[in-house]
């Protein structure tokens, strides 16, 4: 990464005050990039903004209405889009034998309809005829859980596999209709951040393994690099996902997870 290498463009990171988010938008501002954050934690996201000298819009993934009006609002105060990182997510355990209904649409409002309706207002804002117009890119965030079988994430990993298909059929659109907007995803391993540690209690309150240690060391084991991911190895997938260095990767998804999903 070079500190120019994404000079003059904006990037809406969803889901960034806090976690991953976070560590995409400071990647972006640092490749060069004037970021907005787009959360539904207004104290944590303005935070956020002002530490990468950047902006903040309040955004609910899951509804319609304020999508239009964040992306309006992000080009109005950044000048332009360029990099939509649809990152908001959340990750919620539980066993077949205890599903409970509820918390699954939950899971797949938040995670896939919030992804498609950020695609679905980046091309109309990057497209042709948009507000932006220039074209540009969409990186969804799937997970290693797409990938492998990891027991009571069945929701999750759902979800997580939905996005990459989101991210394939994106990308094939955008071609045929000629919006110049590339997408692609990437899977993040395990990280040993607030949400990583959350799923490793989860975990062991859920009878799975005897402690979070061993949860870990048991995600660690199915690794072939020997360990977790940090954020700033995945923020770096995102930085280049969005540059010139990736101009003829389109419809892909990126493994960032040590092997782990191989």
């Amino acid at each position: 990464m070079t500190e120019a290498e994404l000079s003059g463009r904006t990037a809406l990171v969803t889901g960034g005050a806090q976690g991953l988010g976070k560590k995409f938008a400071e990647h972006l501002a640092a490749a060069g990039a004037t970021v907005v954050v787009g959360d539904l934690q207004d104290a944590k996201g303005q935070e956020v903004a002002a530490a990468v000298g950047g902006h903040y819009v309040h955004l609910d993934v899951t509804d319609d209405a304020s999508w239009a009006a964040g992306v309006a609002a992000a080009v109005e105060q950044a000048g332009g889009l360029d990099i939509v990182v649809n990152n908001a997510g959340i990750e919620i355990a539980g066993l077949f034998v205890d599903l409970d209904p509820d918390v699954v649409r939950r899971i797949f409002d938040v995670n896939v309809v919030g992804t498609s309706l950020g695609v679905k207002h980046a091309f109309r804002t990057m497209g042709p005829g948009g507000p932006a117009g220039k074209g540009g890119v969409v990186i969804n965030i799937a997970s290693v859980a797409a990938t492998i079988a990891f027991p009571a994430l069945s929701a999750y990993s759902a979800s997580k596999s939905a996005v990459d298909r989101i991210t394939r059929i994106a990308a094939m659109e955008s071609g045929k209709l000629g919006l110049g907007v590339r997408v692609n995803c990437i899977y993040p391993g395990l990280v040993p951040n607030e949400m990583g540690a959350g799923l490793a209690n989860e975990m062991t309150t859920l009878g799975l393994f005897p402690s979070a240690e061993e949860a870990v060391a048991g995600v660690v084991g199915l690794t072939p690099s020997g360990r977790l991911a940090t954020e700033d190895e995945i923020a770096d997938a995102v930085v280049f996902l969005a540059s010139d260095r990736a101009k003829f990767v389109n419809g892909a998804g990126l493994p960032v997870d040590g092997g782990m999903g191989m």
